[in-house]
């Protein structure tokens, strides 16, 4: 049956690409019995960093004994991962009872004169179907694209709105400036309800600041000044985090810099809810062992020594992407070698620009990915032959060039990127593998 479900899925756009609205969004959530409104959401916006944040959310208030709904997007391998049940992909049988209840009710909605269900629409309804029937305490809930008009944005009373660090994407839907992403952002911010957001941004800052005040939400920025880098080792790094209550040291399981920003904004979230007694049972041990042992996978995943797996997939993820592996190269004096594939619709010259211009890079493996978004793999190797001296080799497929990729590195430091699509990719050649 599942393998049924995931064809109906991935058949979905061919039929239903035109978004319905919030309220025909909210007619659904009615006939599956208002399924939001029995749990506590913590709704979760942002260009980059949301499914980190979510993930050490996730980890924090399972540790306080809390059950925990997580909807998350995209998938690495499998749809099942977009529906977690305290931290884990839900098991075949949950997956194919949600499909069917929602699939019965999307051809009675239609029959009606709804418009049928996109596939991000399909698959939250399946994750609401899932909360009805389980009832968890929480809900941890990513948004897809945007905020005001996204459609998680149907649920009206979240105890919490998180909004991570914001850069340019996808802005042929939310606009082409930092300003108009942000208000679009803005718009999971809902009254009453507090926000804790990346305040890195002034621009973006002023905005969710307005925002908050406008609804009487409570805002808490979160910025570089919010934490200390106390020390790093091979596989973690050591943070001691400030909030209005106090400060609190933590250990995170990786040595990506941007998930300083990110376990940040979790532990201040975590004590935002403490403080509004929305999650009562949490306590500094809960967050500092959730954020220790929280696993995301695709964000500066070391899957074999020294090569490491990175879902950085626009100018923003790159450039941050691009400053840990500066400072590893720097660190370790080790060269780098780099496997790339990318979406055509990103902004990729001005990725593998940020990439060129920081790193001392000696050799380039060019993939073209098992999706019609992939960018041909000569444009993107004459991009990359255009800034640097270095060999620069395409391959029609991620298995070949997976493969290249592994043969060329040596002993220096490899890393695969451009796209959670070729993260996927690779990640099945691992299991396949293992």
């Amino acid at each position: 049956m599942i393998k049924e479900a995931e064809q109906y899925l991935n058949n979905i756009p061919m039929w239903a690409s035109k978004k319905n609205s919030l309220k025909a969004v909210r007619d659904f959530l009615s006939e599956l019995g208002n399924p939001d409104e029995a749990a506590k959401i913590i709704h979760v916006a942002g260009t980059n960093g949301k499914g980190s944040v979510c993930s050490y959310l996730t980890s924090i208030l399972t540790k306080a004994g809390y059950k925990v709904k997580t909807f998350i997007s995209p998938h690495l391998v499998t749809t099942k991962e977009r529906f977690m049940t305290d931290g884990e992909p839900v098991d075949d049988e949950t997956f194919c009872q949600a499909f069917r209840r929602v699939k019965d009710l999307s051809d009675t909605m239609t029959v009606r004169g709804y418009g049928p269900p996109t596939y991000f629409e399909f698959l939250f309804y399946m994750f609401m179907e899932m909360c009805s029937r389980e009832k968890p305490d929480y809900i941890v809930l990513e948004t897809g694209l945007g905020g005001i008009l996204d459609t998680t944005n149907a649920v009206s009373r979240p105890v919490l709105a998180v909004i991570t660090s914001i850069s340019m994407d996808h802005m042929q839907y939310l606009g082409d400036t930092i300003e108009k992403i942000s208000l679009q952002k803005a718009g999971i911010i809902k009254p009453g309800a507090p926000l804790v957001y990346d305040g890195a941004n002034p621009e973006s800052s002023r905005i969710f600041q307005a925002r908050a005040k406008e609804l009487g939400c409570r805002a808490c920025p979160v910025s570089r000044k919010n934490y200390t880098l106390r020390k790093r080792g091979e596989t973690y790094t050591d943070l001691t985090v400030r909030t209005g209550t106090g400060s609190l040291d933590i250990r995170i399981p990786s040595i990506a810099d941007y998930q300083m920003a990110n376990s940040a904004l979790a532990v201040t979230a975590a004590v935002m809810l403490l403080e509004t007694n929305a999650a009562g049972a949490v306590r500094p041990e809960h967050i500092k062992k959730g954020i220790e042992e929280s696993f995301w996978p695709g964000r500066m995943e070391e899957v074999l020594p020294r090569v490491y797996l990175d879902g950085a997939h626009n100018q923003g993820g790159m450039e941050a992407l691009a400053r840990t592996i500066e400072r590893m190269q720097q660190e370790t004096k080790r060269p780098v070698s780099l496997m790339f594939g990318v979406a055509s619709d990103k902004e990729y010259p001005k990725m593998i620009e940020e990439l060129c211009s920081r790193l001392d890079i000696s050799h380039v493996t060019i993939v073209h990915m098992h999706t019609e978004r992939s960018a041909g793999e000569g444009e993107l190797a004459r991009e990359f032959q255009e800034r640097l001296k270095c060999s620069v080799e395409s391959f029609a497929t991620v298995d070949e060039g997976w493969n290249h990729f592994l043969d060329t590195k040596g002993e220096g430091l490899a890393f695969c990127a451009g796209s959670l699509y070729l993260v996927g990719e690779v990640k099945e050649i691992l299991a396949r593998k293992s």
